[in-house]
């Protein structure tokens, strides 16, 4: 595995990379690049949203949260 793998603050296992820039772990936390560690909910859905940066299509992750219905 890579050097990018990031250690669980709470149990002290390697988080597993869900996209570039978002990494999991089994217990529930997860980091993202520009917030750092936080919690996951049952209502946080993760996505690749495309993004055009000059002419290139750049695809970043972000949270997107399920309707409360």
């Amino acid at each position: 595995m890579g050097t990018s793998n990031k250690v669980c603050p709470d149990c002290g296992r390697k988080m597993k990379q869900q996209f570039i820039g978002l990494q999991h772990c089994k217990c529930g936390i997860s980091w993202k690049k520009d917030i750092g560690f936080f919690e996951r909910t049952s209502d946080m859905v993760f996505a690749l949203e495309r993004r055009t940066i000059g002419k290139k299509v750049k695809q970043i992750p972000v949270i997107r949260y399920k309707n409360g219905e």
